[in-house]
């Protein structure tokens, strides 16, 4: 077991990536949601402060991850995963919001359980997909343990429902099985059966239906789509190459939905226009980008995994909600890492960051 050097030094340039995203995010919370913060709570700076205190906290996060020694946390991975499959049980006990049952309440705090277990369930499979008995050529050992516990996870979740976050942990976990060597056909017959679930959920018991009609109907023709779909796209163009201006956006006037959440990428674009969104891809890809440079050059198929895994969950991540607010997919309902307002995504993607900066300490990454 190879252990890494604490006086080595971290991936100073993804660091810096991601402190600059994190102050880009700050602001433009805070200039997407004042209006609404005023009108709801009284405070223009309540959405503000609350992404500020979570933004510590993933400060925090962030330390500890840097400090520890992965591959030995990382045998307790198998039974942090199932308390966190009683997390996402217990958030059914929990008061529905917009229609939804996907956050933990514990006193001030509220966190959606779904989070940690896209984090835990990376560090899982990596750890367990590095042993070198396992076999991925024999179907048996791909199947189990690995089908029941995600398998489960990714019901509850959808059961919440969330599509969005179940997209994103079922493409990051068939990319790692690949990158893990599982034969293309035995992904395929997992592939498969979770399609015709998906199909049978959306056109026989109507789940998301609404949502597929409008997209499919928006393809044909822009009016047609949903209103969200609509007004996202109203927001992107009103920005033009240079924005109308920091704060001087005019669709966060409870016009355009969630534009401080879902919605942030619209509501970045019509402020401080292409030239801002092209700055802010340039630095969201530069991130994944070291994330592969980190994986690729790992000693080990543990630090590989693990690597590979937090970037590519980033990466689609950042893909699903683009493709939402630029009306390639339909509306999922998921965050822009690092940007958007919400303190569970906030700490777990800065966590993933943080797996990143401590591997890094293991390699030279130019």
């Amino acid at each position: 077991m190879r252990r890494f050097r604490k006086d080595k030094l971290i991936d100073e340039r993804l660091l810096l990536a991601y402190v600059i995203l994190m102050a880009i995010g700050l602001v433009m919370v805070y200039s997407t949601s004042s209006i609404m913060a005023e009108s709801r709570f009284g405070s223009h700076l309540f959405f503000f402060k609350n992404q500020f205190i979570w933004a510590l906290i993933a400060a925090a996060v962030m330390f500890v991850i840097c400090r520890l020694d992965l591959q030995r946390a990382a045998v307790f991975s198998a039974p942090a995963l199932l308390l966190v499959l009683l997390l996402l049980s217990l958030v059914f006990l929990m008061p529905a919001r917009n229609g939804s049952h996907r956050w933990l309440m514990i006193g001030p705090f509220t966190g959606q359980p779904s989070e940690l277990f896209k984090f835990m369930m990376i560090f899982y499979l990596a750890f367990s997909l590095s042993n070198q008995k396992r076999n991925l050529a024999d179907l048996k050992q791909l199947l189990f343990p690995y089908v029941p516990i995600i398998g489960l996870g990714l019901l509850l979740i959808i059961l919440e429902p969330d599509l969005g976050t179940t997209l994103v942990i079922f493409l990051t976990a068939l990319g790692m099985f690949f990158l893990a060597g599982a034969r293309m056909k035995h992904l395929t017959l997992a592939f498969v059966p979770l399609a015709a679930v998906a199909s049978f959920a959306v056109l026989v018991l109507g789940y998301k239906k609404s949502r597929i009609i409008d997209y499919v109907s928006s393809m044909a023709d822009p009016l047609l789509g949903s209103y969200q779909v609509k007004q996202a796209a109203l927001t992107l163009g009103s920005g033009g190459i240079f924005g109308t201006g920091l704060g001087e956006g005019r669709q966060k006037l409870f016009f355009l939905p969630y534009p401080h959440t879902d919605f942030i990428f619209a509501a970045i674009g019509e402020e401080i226009g292409l030239i801002g969104l092209l700055v802010i891809l340039s630095l969201l890809f530069y991130m994944l980008w070291r994330g592969l440079k980190i994986a690729s050059a790992q000693p080990d198929r543990f630090g590989y995994l693990l690597a590979a895994g937090m970037t590519l969950s980033l990466f689609v991540n950042i893909a699903i909600n683009i493709g939402v607010v630029t009306a390639l997919i339909p509306v999922t309902g998921l965050p822009l890492p690092f940007l958007s307002y919400g303190g569970s995504s906030l700490v777990v993607s800065s966590a993933a960051v943080a797996v990143l900066l401590n591997l890094s300490r293991r390699v030279a990454t130019r």
